[in-house]
């Protein structure tokens, strides 16, 4: 993934608990539960899938941490190996 998470730039909650994959124009929206590392970086569980995400600036909110969101990203920016979207 070459964009990280910007809390409320294209990352926000989700009001629906179930994880979602899908195309909106030129961005792919990810529907998952929201895991913080150690290391600054943060894991979003897609049914059963891990992504990995950088946390842009400012920080995420205190009890982000096991939440439902949905993150929104350019196309373009998203490679799934072997293939790119």
């Amino acid at each position: 993934m070459d964009e990280g998470i910007d809390w409320t730039g294209n990352a926000w909650p989700s009001p629906v608990s179930a994880p979602e994959l899908r195309e909106d124009g030129d961005r792919i929206i990810f529907r998952g539960r929201l895991s913080l590392a150690e290391d600054g970086g943060a894991v979003l569980e897609v049914g059963g899938a891990l992504i990995v995400f950088d946390l842009a600036e400012p920080p995420l909110p205190e009890g982000v941490d096991g939440s439902w969101v949905e993150v929104h990203v350019a196309q373009d920016h998203v490679t799934v190996w072997p293939y790119e979207l």
